[in-house]
C-alpha cells in the first residue's frame, strides 16, 4: 500500500512470531534478534533506501483490537501516521476488525501507545481514515541550536508518538517548492545530528521513547489558516517521507497549539513534496507528565499497490538484504 505515495509494506506471513510482555518489549526483540527480517524486508534488491513496513504482533493492551510494530531503513519506528493510516482501510478489507457502516472503528496498539482509528466503510469499499494520537506535546521550545555549516539555527521539538525537530525552511537556506530533495535531506539531517548532541530528551512515561526520530522542515506557516502548510519530514537514516507525515502533523499540531497558533477543533491541511494532503486538527487537551499535552485527530487516504511473495535462496550472496546510498 501507500499513503500519500509513501509505502507501507504489510507482512501477512512467514514473520517469526515476536516474544515480549509488552509490545515494547517486542519491539526490542525484535531489534535485537530479528533484525535479518527487516533488513530482506526493507532493503535491496526487495525493497530500497525509502521503503517502509508494518509488523501485525498480538496486542498486549487489554482495549486493542491489533497491534503492530513500524520498521524502517534504520531499524523500528515508535509511531506512524502514513501507516496507521494505511493499516485502518487493510484491518476492515481483510476482516481483522468487524466492517460497519458507515464507519468502523477499531483500537491499535502501536510502540507509543494505544490510538484510535476510524474507517469510512461505502458498502465493499473503504475510504479515508482518521486516527486519534497519542498525547502529545510541545517538548522544546525556541531552542538555538548550532548547526554545522549553517549556523545557529532556533527551533523546535515536538512529540506526536516520536520525537521531531521542526524548523522553517528559510532557516537553513531552503526553498519547499525549489530546493532539491538532496538539498533538503542534507541540512535537514545535520540539524537531526546536531539536535540529538545538544538537546537531552525525555519522555514521561518510558525511556524507548525518549529519542530525536527525525527533522521535519516546514514553510513556516504555522499559524492557523485555510491554505495547506507544507512540509518535509526527513528521519531514520536519512529516509524521505513521500506523505505528509501523520505523527508530524500531531508534533507540528502540538507545537502550534502551545504557542497558541491554532485553537481546539480548528482543522489544517497538511501538504507533503508529493502535493498530498493530510489533516489535523486539536480535539482534546491532555496532560504527559508534566507536559500540557493534546489529542489531535489526523486523516488521510490509503491506496493498495499490490502483493508480493518474497524468498531467499541459499546461495544468494546478496539475499539478506543491501543498500546504496
Amino acid at each position: 500500500m501507500h499513503t500519500g505515495g509513501e509505502p507501507v509494506r504489510i507482512v501477512v506471513a512467514g514473520y517469526p512470531e515476536i516474544p515480549g510482555d509488552t509490545i515494547l518489549a517486542k519491539r526490542r526483540h525484535a531489534r535485537e534478534h530479528l533484525d535479518r527480517y527487516r533488513r530482506m524486508l526493507i532493503f535491496e534488491p526487495r525493497g530500497h533506501y525509502d521503503m517502509y513496513g508494518v509488523i501485525p504482533v498480538v496486542p498486549d493492551h487489554p482495549k486493542a483490537d491489533l497491534a503492530v510494530l513500524f520498521m524502517h531503513n534504520e531499524g523500528y519506528s515508535t509511531m506512524c501516521g502514513h501507516a496507521t493510516i494505511a493499516i485502518g482501510r487493510w484491518a476492515v478489507d481483510t476482516g481483522l476488525v468487524a466492517r460497519e457502516a458507515p464507519e468502523t472503528h477499531f483500537n491499535l496498539q502501536v510502540p507509543c501507545g494505544l490510538v484510535r482509528v476510524r474507517v469510512e466503510v461505502h458498502g465493499e469499499t473503504t475510504g479515508a481514515t482518521r486516527f486519534e494520537s497519542v498525547p502529545a506535546f510541545a517538548a522544546v521550545l525556541d531552542r538555538l541550536v548550532e548547526v554545522p555549516g549553517i549556523g545557529k539555527v532556533r527551533l523546535d521539538i515536538g512529540y506526536g508518538g516520536a520525537f521531531y525537530a521542526l524548523v522553517p525552511a528559510d532557516a537553513l537556506g531552503l526553498d519547499l517548492r525549489r530546493s532539491s530533495v538532496a538539498e533538503i535531506v542534507a541540512r535537514a539531517d545535520v540539524v537531526t545530528q546536531a539536535t540529538k548532541a545538544q538537546v537531552p530528551l525525555a519522555h514521561p512515561d518510558d525511556p524507548d521513547l525518549a529519542f530525536l526520530y527525525g527533522t521535519i522542515v516546514t514553510d513556516g506557516h504555522d499559524a492557523f489558516g485555510q491554505n495547506a502548510t507544507r512540509n518535509v519530514c526527513v528521519f531514520a537514516e536519512r529516509e524521505v517521507d513521500r506523505s505528509p507525515t501523520g505523527s508530524g502533523v500531531t508534533a507540528r499540531i502540538a507545537v502550534q497549539h502551545a504557542k497558541g497558533l491554532i485553537a481546539l477543533g480548528q482543522e489544517r491541511k497538511f501538504e507533503s513534496l508529493t502535493d498530498a494532503i493530510f489533516t489535523g486538527k486539536v480535539i482534546a487537551t491532555t496532560k504527559v507528565g508534566d507536559f500540557d499535552a493534546v489529542t489531535v485527530d489526523v486523516g488521510g487516504r490509503a491506496h493498495y499497490t499490490g502483493t508480493a511473495r518474497f524468498t531467499v535462496e541459499p546461495d544468494d550472496m546478496l539475499g539478506g538484504g543491501f543498500l546504496l546510498r
